[in-house]
Order: C-alpha cells, then structure tokens, then sequence
C-alpha cells in the first residue's frame, strides 16, 4: 500500500510537495513528525495530536524493545493498537539510541552487544533483529539499522562506518517479512565527507529501497556543515523516493531541508524544551519561566490559534513551570507541536504558489533567524 507521488517541484529552489499513501492514511509533505519515543509523544494523548494535525508520528525501536518488549507488542497487536493510534507510524531502527550508549556498547559486523541503561542487563541488536522488532511493532514505515558515526569521527573510520551500514542494509531488506504492509528506509551515511555520502548514496539507492533517509547528522556539525552535505546528497537520491531528514526540527532547519529537497523531518526538540519552560512563537523563542512574564498576561503567541494561545496566558503557564505543574509542560507542548505543524502547513502552501522564499524571510525575521 506504500506509496509516494511528487505532486510539485517549486521553481526557485528544490523544495517538493508530495504525498505518501499508507495503510493507516495519508502524509502530506513536506511534514514534520512529533516523536513518540516510547509509545508516547511526551503528555500527549491521541486527541491532542489528532486535534492539532498531526498526520504520523514516531516510535523508537530502541526503548519499545527495552519496554515493554517484543512479546507484549505482538499480544498488542502492534504499536497502533496498543497506543490507539490509528494513523501513520514511523520507527526508527534503534541505531542511534544504541550507539549513543558509547562506553555501554561494542560493535561488531554482526551487530551491536549494549547494556541497557535501565538496569544494566546485556543485550545484542543486529540488523535481523532490528528488522525483526520492527516488524512486531507494525509501524507504516520503518529504517534499516545503520552505524551513526559521530560529527568528529575520521575519514577511515566514516568509510568503514558507512560500508557496513551498506552491509547491514541488505541484511535488513533480506530480513524483513512484512514488505508489503511496511516500507522500510534506506539510510545513507558517510559523516562530513562528500565523496563518502556519494558511495553511501550510491550503495543504498542501489539497492532499491521505497524511501531514503539522511542519518549522521545534526549530530555536533555546524548548521552551515549539515546544509552543505544535505545540499550535496539529496541530488543523488532519486526523485520518486520520499526523502527523510532524521533528528532535525529547529524552524531554520526545516526552511532550509526543504528547500534541498526533504520531504520529512522528525526532532524531540519542540517536547524536549517545553518541558524545560520554554515556547516557540512567530517571534522566536519564549522562556516562559523568566521572570519578566510573571504579570504579562498576553497569549503566549499572539499570531497562535491553537487551544494554549486562545485560553491561557504567558503570566499563568509561567506559574505553572515555577511550581512545576505537569500542565504547563503539557500545554507548552502541546503549543510547540501546533506551532511546528502549522509551519509546515504554511510551507506546503507557499510550494504550492511558488512563495517559498518569501515565506522563508518573512517567518527569519519575525524569529530572528539570520539567513
């Protein structure tokens, strides 16, 4: 049932408006994809992200292996069934995740012996089993395990890191049972080395996957680095093939991926920092917790019309996060979701009238975004 049509490349940049058909509905792109690390977009309910638009959403292979485990999510039914999510999902493969353990993991052609960091028991994740915890999930869209290799890492380990990525990809694709009721991504690395990302490319397209994603970045690279390798990658993925940017959501970020030609996009950031006090706004970045707020009894933003701007103020959510009432991370993040969606909605918009670039600097200068 996967399916992807380029609908519309716009004039002036690579900016594409697409649709991706999945067995549980529709995707719109270019999209942005509220993470839900495990079974959960952090103090949202399937209302909430019914409500404010959200059309897939992200599990993490990862956490949802550690909890509640393999076994659990086949009696489930799956991730839809047991979260009641009855829309896209999206998996990642854990790659990431186990990689970022560092001291706690050990990687091995045939894959990686980690410790978990819940209770230090050990465990093994290889490209089959990735696939095979996948494929118990039952997400729409799922990714081939990869190695991540750090921003820093040299140009021999990068080349070894992305030719067993390629390895593991046709393992993975060997793997999967579910092909037609799952996509699974392909995942091009290479590190900060254009000619490596080239042999990435060419090795993962190579071997025909329904959609390609661009992993190892935005792992510690300048923005200016990440847009230079995304600006030389994304021309050697094919044009029929949705393209997925992993881990990126900043509003800069999500301007200038798809102007190069990303369809989706994911990132923990907008949950990551209400939790932490903080809002997005259409003009800029709102610590709430600040104390200058504590009689502004304004909207949070005044441009916003979702349910926080219309019912709350910037003085109340601010008492919320002092005396740290789970209501204010809740509100502010459900705010922070709305407010990234429906700039992405606003981008799909202006591909259409070919007013991408006007767009871009009107939005840089009410957020105070140099360019």
């Amino acid at each position: 049932m996967f399916k992807y049509e380029l609908i519309k490349e716009e004039k002036d940049t690579g900016a594409r408006l697409g649709r991706i058909t999945t067995d549980h509905g529709v995707i719109e792109t270019p999209i942005f994809m509220p993470v839900g690390t495990q079974a959960t977009v952090k103090s949202m309910d399937v209302h909430d992200l019914e409500t404010m638009g959200a059309q897939i959403i992200l599990g993490n292979t990862y956490h949802l292996y550690l909890r509640p485990g393999q076994e659990i999510m086949e009696k489930a039914g799956g991730l839809h069934s047991f979260m009641n999510w009855q829309h896209p999902i999206l998996t990642d493969s854990g790659g990431f995740q186990v990689f970022s353990l560092g001291d706690l993991r050990k990687i091995t052609e045939e894959g990686v012996h980690f410790v978990s960091h819940l209770d230090g028991s050990r465990h093994f994740m290889s490209p089959e089993k990735s696939i095979e915890m996948q494929n118990s999930i039952g997400a729409d869209i799922i990714m081939c395990f990869d190695e991540c290799a750090p921003a820093d890492a040299d140009y021999d380990y990068t080349k070894k890191s992305l030719e067993m990525t390629s390895r593991w990809a046709a393992r993975c694709k060997a793997a999967h049972k579910r092909p037609d009721e799952q996509a699974l991504f392909g995942i091009v690395q290479g590190g900060m080395f254009k000619d490596l990302r080239a042999q990435s490319a060419r090795e993962i397209t190579a071997m025909d996957f329904p959609g390609y994603s661009i992993g190892g970045l935005s792992v510690g690279e300048s923005k200016e680095i990440m847009y230079e390798m995304l600006s030389h990658t994304v021309p050697l993925l094919p044009e029929d093939k949705p393209h997925y940017l992993m881990g990126v959501g900043s509003v800069d970020a999500l301007f200038e991926g798809v102007i190069r030609g990303i369809d989706m996009f994911d990132c923990v950031l907008q949950t990551r920092i209400a939790r932490n006090g903080t809002a997005m706004t259409s003009q800029g970045k709102v610590v709430v917790r600040n104390a200058t707020y504590a009689e502004d009894f304004s909207p949070l933003d005044p441009e916003c019309d979702c349910y926080v701007c219309r019912n709350h103020t910037r003085a109340y959510l601010r008492h919320l996060i002092k005396c740290n009432e789970i209501l204010g991370a809740r509100l502010l993040t459900y705010h922070n979701l709305y407010f990234t969606l429906r700039i992405m909605e606003k981008i799909r918009e202006a591909i259409k009238n070919d007013t991408l670039l006007a767009l871009k600097e009107e939005v840089f200068q009410k957020y105070g975004i140099t360019s």
